[in-house]
């Protein structure tokens, strides 16, 4: 799927803030990641932890995907796109237990935030020509 200059652009830096972001699960945002971690989900410290790394390892993945396999980029955004929806859980966690990470220390920044997963799904799909794919392919 061909796309543009500047969906190109947009798919490497989504691709550079999700490597980052997942640096950040591994290192130094690892205490602000664990505020996200439902609540719901056992709340074993190891645990807690588990996931916090592991889905740190996965964003890198991703991350280094939508930059460089570039023949794979309409998979690579459907499954980034996926992914954002399975971690959205997190963010709704966050909100309703009034957790402060990230500077949301607030419920309506909390609330705020809830409404940016959208944007990143969109951005995925959109930056890799995979919005397109899944609107035009054939039933």
């Amino acid at each position: 799927m061909e796309t543009s200059l500047i969906q190109n652009i947009f798919r490497v830096l989504l691709g550079a803030f999700m490597t980052l972001a997942g640096i950040g699960h591994l290192s130094f945002q690892r205490e602000e990641f664990l505020a996200q971690v439902p609540r719901w989900l056992p709340d074993s410290t190891a645990f807690m932890d588990f996931v916090v790394v592991s889905s740190g390892v996965v964003e890198i993945l991703l991350g280094l995907s939508m930059i460089f396999l570039v023949k794979h980029k309409v998979k690579v955004g459907i499954v980034l796109a996926i992914f954002y929806v399975l971690i959205f859980p997190g963010n709704i966690s966050q909100y309703t237990n009034g957790i402060d990470a990230f500077g949301l220390d607030t419920d309506l920044k909390r609330l705020i935030r809830l409404f940016f997963q959208p944007v990143l799904i969109l951005w995925a799909l959109w930056s890799t020509g995979a919005l397109k794919h899944l609107l035009t392919r054939k039933k």
